[in-house]
């Protein structure tokens, strides 16, 4: 029915026998039985008094395959983080050292029996969960352990930042199963170009963190163990900035990325730092800064 990674693919990866079963348990998740969930909580959410948030997807014992459930659950996170004041911050990750092996068993299973319209309205879900994903107003990082397959590697994408421990491994092996990556390609083409999207779609090949890092799907590569390194660094960093004037930026670069510079994009971004010389962030950010202080939200 499916096609498993080649004997080719993983000795070109240069990996373990053990190491190869492992992704072949997780790369197409039809290949694998599906077992119970370690609890009913199929998203985990946890933050700080300083902004910052950490989203799980929590279903280990099925390597964090997500269903129209947890589809669901992330979509209304997202959504709720995008009213969520003074964030600065948010991590998203698989909990038991995997990121999510894509679509559940299940789930895929009762899809292809649904008709074209059910199959429409389940899909517009997934696109729902990715578009709030992608427009939360804080910095989005995807903490990539152990594999990040098919719509996985979309979440990934969708995040404004990403890192993966080494030995990770994604793939969009969709193709394999006769599908296509329809509802992550915007995010996975905004992420890597569309000529790489293309071979990356197309080949269905499974790739390492280092390969991911050059595709510009992944920002670093970690070693084994520095990930909580790399979490206590990057938001001491970002406790020092305006959470305002994050969500302002991150509009600036959706708002102006790909547009004609022009005189009504001059005037445009003008206004906008006009309005923010006059916020109240921008008024405390100068005066603290003229005063040789730390600002309010960074005391």
């Amino acid at each position: 029915m499916t096609d498993k990674p080649t004997e080719a693919d993983l000795n070109a990866l240069d990996i373990t026998d053990a190491e190869a079963a492992e992704i072949n348990a997780i790369s197409h998740p039809l290949l694998s039985d599906p077992a119970p969930d370690a609890n009913d909580d199929l998203i985990q959410v946890d933050g700080t008094a300083d902004g910052v948030v950490f989203v799980t997807i929590n279903r280990p014992h099925k390597k964090n395959a997500f269903d129209a459930a947890t589809v669901a659950a992330l979509y209304e996170t997202f959504e709720t983080l995008h009213g969520a004041d003074n964030v600065r911050v948010v991590f998203i990750r698989g909990a038991g050292g995997t990121f999510s092996a894509g679509g559940d068993l299940n789930w895929m299973a009762d899809a292809a029996g649904w008709s074209e319209s059910d199959n429409r309205d389940d899909a517009m879900m997934l696109a729902k969960m990715l578009k709030a994903l992608h427009d939360i107003p804080a910095l989005t990082v995807a903490l990539v352990e152990g594999a990040a397959m098919g719509g996985g590697a979309g979440i990934v994408c969708a995040c404004d930042m990403a890192v993966a421990v080494e030995g990770s491994r994604f793939a969009f092996s969709e193709v394999k199963l006769g599908l296509i990556p329809a509802t992550i390609a915007p995010y996975v083409i905004e992420a890597v170009g569309a000529r790489r999207a293309k071979q990356l779609f197309l080949t269905a090949n499974i790739f390492d963190a280092d390969y991911a890092a050059h595709a510009g799907i992944v920002d670093m590569v970690l070693p084994e163990g520095s990930m909580d390194e790399f979490i206590s660094m990057l938001t001491d960093s970002l406790t020092q900035n305006a959470p305002g004037a994050m969500g302002e930026a991150k509009r600036l670069v959706r708002d102006v990325a790909g547009r004609h510079i022009d005189h009504g994009l001059m005037e445009e971004t003008a206004k906008r730092i006009a309005r923010a010389r006059v916020s109240d962030e921008g008024q405390e950010g100068v005066r603290a800064f003229l005063d040789k202080r730390a600002p309010r939200w960074a005391e």
